[in-house]
């Protein structure tokens, strides 16, 4: 019997020494680009997932987590898709908005709805509930967000202090909007010609969402371009072109200095704010931002762009995989510092509303006017979140299509509304059954 526990003994320590020679350890692998996801280069490509890996490696002793480097934004997805294909897709990856409901449509993504609800650290109510929808896909948790940017509008007020025009409430509706867009756009000049207009780069989209337009159903079976706020949405942006009399304003109107509003992502206000790293892009006059306008059915909200983290639903790393997208998604001292190298907010509602992201976002952009942390923080918890059905950027370029049709034609809306949503309508059915 001595002798059975002796020989046991010596393999149970022979396995152990084993394994501190050759220090075997386990390799997580995740999958990243190395250009910011906001399109600016500001210097700080992998440092937030640099500081993450260091503080999950120390509190994971044995765990190695390994990327690969220098892929591109632009060839990021590609890469990803033929990594998937090949069977060496990484444990866990970044995702865009636009490829997250494919990937999850196709099964390449890990359930995560079970690991969230049986973990008691990982609290959904410290995320912004909008960030973490965009992350769901058929009621189930498909990603996590890691950082986003809502829609707001940017307002060059020195138009309108020139035009004796105060800036709008964070309340402001269509009524208000058109109004100071009306009033604006003129010929300063005395050429004939107007030099000065009211808004532009205000789409369809934005129109739809502030005013309660829920355009498809969330199984993407149905298009719901018949409902009366689409058709209100549709008779404003007309109204709004109306004002230019053809004339075509482009962004460069703005960056003159010539546009009093653009609707843009916060990532590009925080970009061109003059802090060191970056350019003054606008110069020449002041210009901040506010929430978008309403429509009488909706409310002050927009989109809101979210950069997703997913496990691979072949990992064989599940736990860790788990802990490290926890890290990163979930963890303050992570997130926080998304405000200082990168141009997009947290997803972590208490780290977005601090006070010290309040005086860094002041101190980067050497201007503490107009940086409202409750209007930032509103807009991206009431964010829209569309729905996630598989083709669904095919069924927005078919709306977008049938509402240039209707605003550039003279026929009835009402009607061509109805002829339009059955053609989207049979072009949902026909996705569904290929």
């Amino acid at each position: 019997m001595g002798t059975v526990l002796f020989l046991g003994a010596v393999l149970v320590l022979n396995d152990g020494y084993k394994k501190f020679l050759f220090r075997q350890e386990t390799v997580l692998t995740i999958g990243v680009f190395s250009d910011s996801y906001w399109e600016v280069q500001n210097g700080y490509s992998y440092r937030i997932l640099e500081d993450a890996i260091a503080l999950f490696e120390k509190e994971h002793e044995g765990v190695k987590v390994e990327y690969v480097s220098g892929i591109l934004k632009e060839n990021y997805p590609e890469w990803l898709a033929e990594q998937m294909i090949l069977g060496r897709g990484p444990d866990l990856f970044f995702i865009f908005g636009e490829h997250f409901n494919d990937l999850a449509e196709i099964g390449a993504l890990k359930d995560l709805s079970k690991l969230a609800e049986r973990d008691e650290d990982f609290v959904q109510a410290r995320f912004y509930s909008s960030a973490l929808n965009c992350g769901k896909y058929g009621e189930r948790q498909y990603a996590l967000p890691y950082e986003c940017a809502p829609k707001l509008m940017f307002v060059n007020k020195t138009i309108l202090t020139r035009e004796g025009i105060a800036l709008p409430k964070e309340d402001w509706t269509w009524e208000d909007f058109y109004e100071i867009c009306k009033a604006v756009t003129k010929d300063t000049d005395g050429n004939g010609t107007p030099d000065q207009f009211g808004v532009v780069g205000y789409t369809w989209q934005d129109a739809f969402h502030s005013n309660g337009v829920q355009l498809f159903d969330g199984k993407g079976t149905e298009c719901r371009l018949t409902d009366e706020g689409a058709k209100e949405a549709i008779l404003f942006m007309e109204k709004l072109d109306g004002l230019y009399d053809g004339y075509h304003v482009t962004s460069r109107n703005f960056d003159l200095g010539n546009v009093v509003f653009q609707p843009m992502l916060f990532s590009e206000y925080r970009a061109y704010k003059p802090y060191p790293l970056s350019i003054k892009k606008y110069s020449g006059f002041e210009w901040e931002c506010i929430p978008m306008p309403s429509g009488r059915r909706g409310a002050n909200i927009a989109e809101l762009d979210t950069l997703l983290l997913a496990m691979n639903d072949n990992t064989s790393q599940t736990e860790y995989a788990w802990e490290f997208m926890k890290l990163l998604s979930g963890d303050e001292r992570i997130q926080s510092e998304i405000f200082t190298y990168s141009e997009g907010v947290s997803v972590i509602r208490d780290v977005t509303e601090a006070d010290k992201t309040l005086q860094l976002l002041i101190d980067s952009s050497g201007d503490d006017n107009g940086l409202n942390l409750s209007v930032l923080s509103s807009a991206v918890e009431n964010a829209v979140v569309t729905p996630k059905f598989r083709n669904s950027k095919e069924a927005v370029a078919e709306v977008d299509k049938a509402v240039r049709d209707i605003m550039e034609g003279s026929s009835n809306i009402g009607m061509e509304q109805i002829i339009w949503n059955r053609e989207i309508n049979n072009f949902l059915k026909n996705r569904m059954e290929r």
